[in-house]
């Protein structure tokens, strides 16, 4: 197997090509950034292996995937790396940086390429990963941007970063809203392990000692979990708390998941979620409404019955300093009305932790 000279996560920024050699299953779960996936073995054969190694033996297992193996590196020689100059120096992973990414490396330095392994595979990335959110997230000087329901909470951060803010989306990184009806038609979530590395690769590009702006999360967006030791950060962050009216809040919501009213049959499903809390006879009229595309009424109702009579209190239980919030007046729930909101943010004193 190819030495691979104790080649580390730090390391990686030295090559000029970071491969994975996994399957194409397990690079779409979570990779390293930057990686391109050129597998040894697909989905398919990974899993023929895996069968003959358990029933047969090692021995057997190795022959009949030696074979596969041989065949892909044989390809990726002539299509993916045909153009590579002499110089070129690649970076090759695999799960913990064994037999998959040595194979390839001992091919790529028989022809003459400074071909190298990360020590640890995969596995010493995520290691890696987990490590340093222990280290960084404790660093943050976090102010929690929190409101009820249909405050534009998300869109006053995407405003404080155009207005050059630092900001943690994490909604934006887990690819959901964050509440009962956050799922985003046509988007699957990514995995836990790809959303922890995403928070892991925006807090390096940031600068830790000046303040970062992050939404006041539950521990849940969607299916995928907040690092607990974030959430820990955020509870006890300071809070901008946007005060919105109702009648705008209503009008913002309408606006922001309209998109809701293209597929009744689902909305009625997730509404159906609802039931032992708000009981069938409610239910089935949200559910009426949902199917005739009357957002409006739905959404009222939403707002006045469900999101809002928990909200303070809730609020109040999940963040240290909520006593000490900043209000943010917020009339305008526009584009324009969002921009002048942030830069009122930005210009406000805010209590310190």
């Amino acid at each position: 197997m190819a030495q691979n000279h104790s080649i580390r996560p730090a390391d990686i920024a030295q090559f000029d090509t970071l491969i994975d050699a996994r399957s194409p299953a397990e690079f779409a779960e979570d990779h390293i950034p930057g990686a391109i996936n050129c597998p040894v073995l697909d989905d398919a054969e990974r899993a023929i292996v895996g069968t003959l190694h358990a029933q047969q033996g090692a021995f057997e297992a190795r022959r009949v995937g030696g074979a596969m193996v041989a065949a892909r590196l044989a390809e990726h020689l002539r299509t993916r790396f045909a153009d590579q100059p002499p110089g070129w120096r690649p970076l090759v992973y695999c799960w913990r940086g064994g037999m998959r990414s040595g194979a390839m490396v001992q091919w790529l330095r028989l022809v003459g390429w400074k071909a190298e392994q990360l020590a640890g595979g995969y596995k010493a990335f995520r290691r890696h990963v987990i490590e340093q959110l222990e280290v960084l997230v404790p660093r943050m000087r976090i102010r929690a941007i929190v409101g009820a329901t249909g405050s534009a909470k998300t869109r006053i951060l995407h405003a404080l970063a155009a207005q050059g803010a630092q900001v943690l989306d994490l909604e934006g990184l887990a690819q959901h809203k964050g509440s009962l009806l956050g799922s985003l038609p046509g988007v699957e979530q990514p995995s836990q392990k790809y959303f922890e590395m995403q928070i892991w690769r925006a807090l390096t590009a940031m600068d830790l000692t000046q303040t970062i702006y992050v939404e006041g999360e539950s521990a849940r967006i969607g299916r995928l979990s907040v690092p607990p030791l974030l959430v820990q950060q955020l509870r006890n962050a300071p809070c901008f708390e946007i005060d919105a009216a109702p009648e705008e809040r209503h009008a913002y919501l309408l606006r922001d998941y309209a998109y809701l009213g293209d597929d009744p049959a689902l909305l009625c499903e997730r509404l159906g979620l609802l039931v032992e809390m708000h009981g069938h006879e409610v239910i089935t009229r949200w559910q009426g409404w949902a199917r005739g595309g009357q957002l409006a009424p739905l959404f009222d109702e939403l707002m006045r019955l469900h999101y809002d009579p928990h909200y303070g209190r809730s609020q109040a239980r999940n963040f240290r300093h909520w006593d000490g919030r900043t209000q943010m007046p917020a009339p305008d729930l526009s584009d324009a009305g969002i921009a002048a909101l942030a830069g009122r943010i930005l210009g406000a004193a805010a209590p310190t932790a």
